[in-house]
């Protein structure tokens, strides 16, 4: 007979199956080198109905888990811990956009990343940016491709959400340099 009652303690403790804690996956999955993006959106009116209404304020977040998913149609996919603001924001806003950082642009994912950091408008406030035409949100100066997307699923994985986008728009600004990457916890250059 299987005795499986040290397996089922080992996984309801730790919440991972037995051998596996959350420093030994953090530590095996910093080793994957990934690029980074900011994901940027803009907050509903607080009265849809009414014009003269304040337009909602820009949020943006650091995100290094974002892929290519299908060329036909265009998709792509950025994970967003579950309860974050991005999440909830993206939960009621089905537009949203992303730019693809510069090895230059450290300092913004940097200042996008922080804990308990000020308010996005103040984090956006000096940052040279323009408008998505399709989703109105922020799109980077300088970043090395820019994507507009709309929503087309969201799945629930762990503690995260899996957010499936449909890409409305896609540019290469033409930015000079390589792509900003993120490795063993740090931000690093390609090459």
């Amino acid at each position: 007979m299987l005795n499986t009652s040290s397996t089922t303690t080992a996984t309801a403790a730790s919440g991972h199956a037995e051998g596996v804690s959350n420093d030994e996956f953090r530590a095996a999955m910093s080793r994957l080198a990934a690029g980074v993006v900011l994901v940027t959106a803009q907050e509903p009116p607080l009265d849809p109905d009414d014009p003269g209404a304040p337009v909602g304020e820009d949020v943006g977040m650091t995100a290094t888990a974002f892929m290519s998913v299908s060329l036909d149609p265009p998709l792509v996919l950025v994970s967003l811990r579950e309860g974050s603001r991005m999440d909830d924001l993206l939960d009621e806003q089905p537009l949203w956009a992303v730019s693809v950082l510069a090895e230059s642009q450290r300092h913004i994912a940097g200042r996008f990343a922080m804990k308990g950091r000020i308010s996005d408008r103040l984090l956006f406030q000096d940052l040279p940016r323009a408008r998505g035409e399709i989703t109105g949100a922020p799109l980077l100066d300088g970043a090395l491709a820019t994507l507009e997307c709309r929503t087309e699923q969201r799945v629930t994985a762990g503690d995260h959400t899996l957010v499936i986008g449909r890409v409305l728009s896609a540019q290469v600004p033409g930015a000079e340099g390589g792509p900003l990457m993120y490795f063993r916890g740090r931000y690093r250059q390609l090459g």
